[in-house]
């Protein structure tokens, strides 16, 4: 089957880590495909987004901000203080999400009961400068991409889960982001994950993946496209490889074979490009996002880019100037909490994971496979996961393992840590939840190359 997105275009018309969209993609938002026999008919009543706006952040917050991350830094505090002044909420308010009073009065993600979820989206709503063509035209505001974090509450162990945006699901009643009052959104039944957004908001999207997995979601955000490029900038770039060199004139992708380190609007376009990657399938662009987002882990881990002040700040400039985030992130003190805590956990131990689809029939679509139950399972339990190491060779859509003997020649020596618990942790840890062969993914230890076609 030929997973093409709705109404792919060209050019400009590509979404940011997602697909290009364009005027089809924006009509295929609004006009589902119909369901199969005996399925629920979809609501008829139509989302609504909100317009951002309000005030910038309060003088509490700028302090804490300041202190916490500039406390190296104290020549620049002022200015950096001043500076990020401009950056928190410069977005938007946060957002409320339904399941975030279960955080009230807990003091560390680690007390957490079941560790902590944060749902991001990747939304292709197009700039307003035109930088990326007609906002008025281009932009569907469709959540092309959709990543669950999952950190365990023991910190030993983190889930990343990439949900494919052609995925279909049912979205539950949602509050309606312009009018609360007016009550709930229709619920509705087989629609493409990607029109959940341009319904409801990020608060629709998050309770939809928390109906399909069953896993409470407090917390999350919505990057958009120059976002995208701000993040791997503030980094210092981040390391790709590639089999065959790649020339995407639709994403404007231009990268020779092996080894690349991308930033900004080339690292824009590796997380966008479709057509020129594996099957041509969205399902090959998660595979190509996934080996992007484990060599991020690598890369932030190996040069000590969380536990310093001075970069940290850069980064959390970048989040905050570039990502609606929920009201419970809006604390930079909480984003810090995070931040602290990815940078300790074994890489093997980070897992990449595609959620798991079969054939919709349409030729178009897909849908939830029965294997997704065990990922299901490994979220609601907060359990590690081991993923079969046949899943990528036996997958159309998958990339390709890097070459065992250069890995082994540059891995640096690994480092024995003391093990320690966080607040709240068991004393057992939970059992790990084998995944069945035909979920593909990696660990942040595992270098993938990704593979290109003539597309």
């Amino acid at each position: 089957m030929d997973r093409e997105d709705a109404g792919s275009g060209d050019g400009a018309s590509e979404a940011p880590i997602g697909e290009a969209t364009g005027e089809q993609d924006a009509q295929d938002a609004q006009d589902a495909p119909d369901a199969p026999d005996g399925a629920a008919p979809v609501a008829t009543r139509h989302g609504r987004l909100p317009r951002h706006s309000g005030p910038r952040t309060a003088v509490k917050l700028v302090a804490s901000t300041a202190a916490v991350l500039l406390v190296s830094a104290g020549a620049v505090a002022a200015y950096a203080a001043a500076d990020l002044v401009g950056s928190v909420g410069s977005v938007g308010t946060g957002v409320t999400l339904a399941n975030e009073e279960i955080l009230e009065g807990v003091p560390d993600i680690g007390a957490m009961d079941g560790g902590l979820s944060f749902l991001l989206v990747g939304s292709d709503k197009r700039p307003a400068d035109g930088s990326f063509g007609d906002p008025e035209v281009d932009s569907g505001v469709l959540n092309d991409v959709n990543m669950l974090l999952h950190i365990s509450q023991d910190h030993s162990h983190v889930e990343v889960v990439s949900f494919p945006r052609d995925m279909m699901v049912a979205v539950p009643e949602c509050p309606d982001p312009v009018d609360p009052a007016s009550g709930p959104l229709s619920a509705m039944s087989e629609v493409p994950l990607n029109s959940v957004l341009g319904h409801g908001g990020l608060g629709c999207v998050v309770m939809t993946i928390e109906q399909l997995t069953g896993t409470k979601i407090p917390v999350g955000g919505v990057v958009e496209f120059k976002g995208v490029a701000a993040l791997s900038s503030a980094v210092g770039g981040v390391e790709v490889c590639l089999v065959d060199p790649i020339d995407d004139e639709d994403s404007g992708l231009h990268l020779p074979a092996g080894r690349s380190t991308i930033e900004g609007y080339d690292a824009l376009a590796f997380l966008r490009t479709r057509h020129s990657v594996g099957d041509g399938s969205d399902l090959a662009r998660i595979a190509s996002q996934q080996a992007f987002m484990a060599s991020l882990a690598r890369t932030l881990q190996s040069s000590g880019t969380l536990s310093d002040p001075v970069k940290l700040y850069s980064i959390a400039k970048a989040v905050l100037s570039n990502i609606e985030l929920s009201n419970y992130l809006q604390n930079p003190t909480v984003l810090m909490s995070i931040a602290r805590t990815l940078q300790d956990v074994d890489l093997s131990k980070i897992a990449f994971i595609q959620y798991p689809t079969a054939e919709y029939g349409d030729g178009q679509h897909v849908i939830p496979a029965d294997s997704a139950e065990a990922v299901n399972l490994a979220l609601q339990e907060d359990r590690p996961v081991v993923l079969d190491p046949t899943a990528n060779d036996n997958s159309e859509f998958g990339t390709a393992a890097a070459d065992p003997a250069a890995e082994a020649a540059e891995a640096p020596a690994a480092e024995e840590a003391p093990a320690t618990a966080a607040p709240g942790a068991t004393a057992t840890a939970p059992p790990a939840e084998q995944l069945p062969p035909d979920i593909t993914g990696l660990t942040g230890d595992e270098v993938r190359c990704t593979t290109s076609n003539e597309g």
